[in-house]
């Protein structure tokens, strides 16, 4: 029967309200993130009473969740950083001498004179000089110092390993020490990061790890990377070591268990310092910038207890000594100790200017990095680059939809009214959903809301297209619209849930925008088959009690294919696949003759966007970077029919420089000094680096991505369908990426991680298609159980074949107008997407189906009904 509960009606609407609530603050932006800045100040200390008109500026008892915007909509900088965790190894080695020397020293009686041999490597070498023979006993003594590993995957390990080679006691990490101290260096480094960005105090920035060793860094509103770099990249290591004497130069012999560093302030001044350090930066909890008592800048510090014991322990000990304070392996000063320090406190003095001693007091509470980081992937985006991006989007999106609603109208009349309700509706669950979660929508993102627009259409056309097919046969409107909805709801779900499968691969093999992409692709399929299930179906039941009307969707309406179709698609099947085989080999041929033009993602180096009103001149712009030794320079103008007649864009692309991880910071700043000094006018919009070891990475991590999206969607379809059905749609997906790749080979557009993003949403559009087809072709092997195989194909193909063009035409609507309007930052993007419908509506009919053909297909279904063995034919809204 064609009702639905009160209890349900209520659960539904109570889902869409709580749905528009939580999306509302994104209505109002800007009020609603000064007030969400004035409780962070609130928490951090502020008094209310400052920031009283931002508080009030959104009330307390809505919510205030918002969608956080991308370091593409927003600017800012990203950096990607690999700790180097085998620094920790040798310091703590290093940190064990003093423990082995005295032990040794007490049982010089037993073991004799000792001394301490270099080495490259982490570890520790003790050789005996006088009794070589007692290096048994002495590795015994040495193995009492060893603690239990603090890990639960290491339960009973100690921490060192103590062997003897050549007479030599030799001591290093365990493995399972290693693995735990790369597990605590990487979290501690995270955690450090996290506080030094804090103390700046940045927006909603994004801190997290990634992988075994990498931290992704993504702060909004920052000028650089080479600024959150200053923030974050100086490790501040300080320690307080003791003088051993005064150096000539850095090559200087400091002898075993010493090192040689030079001064801060003092050029041409050298230290001879025992390595093994007194207290170190770790036992501080506080630093504070303050003043000498000659008014000059310095940094005031106070030790933990266990630091102010070691502290004052030592200088009681050492009256009358140099004591140097060291920081990042350079001395700040060398002071002797006058008296015994017992309160664990003191001042930092040296050449420092204001901002100096306070930079180094946030540096120093935040604690030191345990490790250096090597910067792998570095991107800048600036403020006014994103703002055209998010003004860009927002026309697009706005046209777009708009489109699509006149569409929908245009084609079902009041059905067509009730969708567009429920599509908008669509919209505030899907920024309900990405506030409550704190999703971060990128530029991507925006494509993946336009998509879902386009895509939320189809399950809509499908339950119409079913309507108007039973209104030919049901008795009454009534059991027509229940009939629609019963036959269209497996298509539904599978269709949805194989593009979910590759939003799902996306967000878990991708990063930054692309994972920003699937995160808007997911939900959006999620609150599409909602809407479409319940929301339209409770306003057609709505509509229908009022109404009672004899028919429904048979008035006059735009229709891109006639009502009843009796195309012989595959009666030319040797053509349409011979047309498939030229154009895979044209697009081979392409790819082997001259390959993709891959972006910096896949190739590595750096790309810097410019602006400027005068006109480009290419020529201008390589000779001015000409001196600069670069290697191989790519200078493009970029056109776009959005710029204004003073946008005048190019794009540098400057190629991986040897032996160096990501083009340097310098390099950087020289290319940028010589074309503002060719082009006075310029600006630099956007700056963005990858390293070899990352892009080499990417190409695998792609490759990967795509090949699980279609392995999922062959198993899926194989447990949903049969065998021969999984092989023709997977013959359909390999089609239409190899004529992809072919497309961007030949017409050599940027081949970069958005493209592969868009890829596998191709994957998915282009599984949506055939499973529709698919479904029918199983429906109507029940039903029609002597026709020939052929005939059934051609049959199901022509009953949907109005789904299949209604639904790309809306898609390729709502893509269009980000196409031509959603600026060129994107346009790669979505001309992937807007080629995949095409092919992808092409192999759906002329190859999966072709394939089905040849395999055969299993007849004798086991029931005859068209919705039997279907577990979702028969859910209730």
């Amino acid at each position: 029967m064609l009702q639905i509960d009160l209890w349900k009606r209520i659960c539904i609407w109570g889902v869409v309200a709580l749905g528009i609530l939580l999306a509302m603050p994104n209505a109002f932006y800007d009020r609603v993130e000064t007030h969400n800045d004035a409780v962070q100040a609130v928490e951090r200390g502020v008094d209310p009473a400052q920031v009283d008109e931002a508080l009030n500026a959104w009330p307390d008892f809505l919510p205030s969740g918002l969608v956080n915007l991308g370091l593409d909509l927003r600017g800012g900088a990203h950096l990607l950083a690999e700790v180097q965790v085998e620094d920790v190894y040798q310091s703590r080695i290093e940190g064990m001498w003093p423990a082995v020397r005295d032990l040794l020293r007490e049982r010089r009686d037993e073991v004799g004179t000792i001394r301490l041999e270099p080495t490259e490597g982490p570890e520790l070498v003790v050789r005996l000089n006088e009794r070589p023979e007692q290096a048994d006993r002495a590795a015994a003594l040495v193995r009492t110092l060893a603690s239990p590993v603090t890990s639960l995957t290491a339960a009973g390990a100690d921490d060192i390993e103590v062997t003897i080679r050549d007479g030599a006691i030799v001591v290093r990490l365990s493995e399972a020490e290693q693995r735990a101290t790369d597990e605590r260096t990487v979290r501690q480094a995270l955690e450090i990061i996290r506080r030094r960005i804090d103390e700046v105090g940045t927006r909603e920035p994004t801190i997290q790890r990634q992988g075994s060793d990498r931290i992704l860094i993504q702060v909004p509103g920052i000028g650089s990377a080479t600024e959150l770099k200053d923030i974050i990249g100086t490790t501040a290591q300080l320690t307080f070591q003791p003088v051993v004497g005064r150096a000539s130069s850095a090559n200087e012999r400091a002898g075993a268990g010493n090192e040689v560093l030079p001064s801060l302030n003092e050029e041409g001044v050298f230290y001879v310092l025992e390595r093994a350090p007194v207290v170190t930066g770790d036992e501080l909890t506080d630093a504070q910038p303050d003043f000498d008592q000659n008014g000059r800048p310095a940094v005031s510090f106070r030790f933990n207890p266990t630091g102010a014991r070691s502290f004052g322990d030592y200088t009681a000990a050492n009256i009358g000594s140099p004591f140097a304070i060291v920081l990042d392996d350079e001395v700040i000063s060398a002071p002797v100790i006058q008296s015994h320090i017992p309160g664990g406190s003191g001042i930092i003095t040296g050449n420092f200017s204001v901002e100096e001693s306070t930079n180094l007091a946030v540096l120093l509470r935040a604690g030191a990095l345990p490790a250096g980081l090597e910067f792998l992937e570095e991107r800048t985006i600036g403020p006014e680059l994103g703002a055209d991006s998010i003004e860009a989007g927002k026309i697009a999106c706005i046209v777009g939809f708009g489109l699509v609603l006149v569409f929908m109208f245009a084609s079902y009349g009041l059905f067509g009214l009730f969708a567009n309700i429920a599509l908008i509706i669509n919209i505030g669950l899907m920024f309900g959903l990405l506030s409550l979660i704190g999703a971060t929508l990128t530029l991507p993102g925006i494509a993946g809301i336009v998509l879902t627009i386009g895509m939320a259409v189809d399950a809509n056309v499908l339950i119409f297209e079913r309507i108007r097919e039973e209104m030919k046969t049901a008795k009454g409107a009534a059991r027509a619209i229940e009939l629609g909805y019963e036959k269209a709801l497996s298509a539904i779900v599978d269709a949805n849930i194989t593009t979910l499968i590759t939003a799902v691969i996306l967000f878990a093999m991708g990063s930054g925008p692309v994972r920003g992409f699937a995160i808007t692709l997911g939900l959006g399929i999620i609150t599409s088959v909602f809407t479409a299930i319940f929301i339209t179906r409770l306003i057609v039941v709505m509509w229908f009690e009022r109404k009672r009307p004899k028919t429904v969707l048979q008035g006059r309406s735009l229709k891109l294919v006639k009502a009843e179709t009796n195309v012989n698609f595959l009666g030319r099947w040797k053509l349409s696949l011979g047309l498939s085989g030229l154009f895979i080999l044209v697009a081979l041929g392409s790819f082997m003759l001259q390959g993709l033009n891959f972006g910096i993602d896949f190739r590595g180096g750096t790309t810097i966007r410019t602006q400027s009103e005068q006109p480009v001149d290419i020529g201008q712009y390589r000779a001015a970077m000409q001196t600069l030794d670069l290697g191989d320079i790519s200078i493009t103008e970029v056109f776009d029919p959005t710029f204004g007649p003073e946008q005048n864009v190019a794009m540098v692309r400057i190629q991986a420089q040897d032996d160096v991880e990501a083009v340097t910071p310098e390099t950087i700043a020289a290319v940028e000094a010589a074309l503002q000094e060719a082009v006075p006018d310029i600006t630099f919009t956007s700056v963005e680096s990858v390293g070899p070891k990352v892009s080499g990475e990417l190409i695998q991590t792609a490759a990967i991505a795509v090949m699980l999206a279609i392995g999922a969607v062959l198993v899926y379809i194989w447990l949903r369908f049969e065998w021969q059905f999984a092989l023709g749609a997977v013959a359909a997906l390999v089609h239409d990426v190899i004529l992809t790749i072919g497309v961007f080979s030949e017409l050599q557009l940027q081949f970069d991680l958005a493209t592969i993003a868009a890829l596998l949403t191709i994957v998915g559009y282009s599984l949506n298609d055939t499973v529709i087809v698919f479904d029918r072709v199983r429906e109507n092997l029940r039903k029609y159980k002597a026709k020939p195989l052929l005939e059934v194909l051609n049959l199901s193909i022509n009953e949907t074949l109005s789904r299949t063009i209604m639904t790309s035409f809306t898609t390729m609507l709502a893509l269009l107008a980000l196409y031509f309007l959603g600026g060129d930052v994107i346009r790669g993007f979505v001309f992937a997407m807007m080629w995949g419908i095409v092919v992808g509506t092409y192999s759906s009919i002329f190859v999966a189906a072709v394939f089905l053909m040849w395999l055969g297909v299993k007849r004798d279904w086991s029931k005859s009904d068209a919705n039997s063995g279907n577990q979702f034919a028969n859910v209730d809204a």
